[in-house]
């Protein structure tokens, strides 16, 4: 059996995944040295999926631990890597949740 799932993620694709504008992906590829999305010879960016996920746990860093300093982004990035992937994956499940018990409740208003 194949595996269609992607490689790579175009910059736009990136944007809508991970919700941080075009942008803000491209400063932050300047600011931290762990995101280094491939370029084709145009100058296009091209995401893993481990990108997008790293995009993610600087964006939950930023917005909800309310760290906006980079310099404090990678230091958290580097001693609580661990307990930031939990709150974000704790936060991710409760987001999916919701949304769900929102559609039942749409369902049940019917």
């Amino acid at each position: 059996m194949l595996n269609t799932e992607k490689i790579y993620y175009s910059l736009r694709e990136t944007e809508t995944e991970t919700g941080v504008q075009a942008s803000t992906l491209r400063y932050w590829e300047k600011e931290f040295e762990q995101l280094n999305p491939r370029k084709d010879g145009h100058g296009n960016r091209y995401y893993t999926l481990e990108d997008q996920e790293l995009i993610k746990r600087i964006k939950y860093i930023r917005d909800e631990l309310k760290i906006t300093r980079i310099e404090a982004i990678r230091k958290e990035l580097a001693s609580n890597a661990k307990r930031s992937d939990e709150r974000q994956a704790a936060l991710e499940i409760l987001q999916r949740v919701r949304e769900e018990l929102c559609e039942i409740r749409k369902m049940i208003k019917q």
